[in-house]
């Protein structure tokens, strides 16, 4: 099943990326690019959406941050 989540990445102070997200609870990922750290969220998420089937995540969330829309196959 698809599903759109959506991402909160932002540059922190070292230079690299962190992405969490409102929509699957505990996801935060980390990388050295945006494209990195997108695919790590990507992997997390689907890690988390597995870990919590039967249990609908809840859905629905910002200088040098974005929310990025990001469908997992779960």
């Amino acid at each position: 099943m698809e599903r759109i989540i959506n991402l909160h990445v932002e540059k922190l102070p070292e230079g690299v990326y962190l992405a969490t997200s409102n929509d699957v609870q505990g996801l935060i990922a980390q990388g050295r690019t945006i494209q990195e750290t997108i695919e790590i969220a990507r992997d997390v998420a689907k890690k988390l959406i597995e870990a919590q089937q039967g249990n609908e995540p809840p859905l629905p969330q910002a200088g040098e941050t974005f929310d990025y829309p990001l469908i997992v196959n779960a």
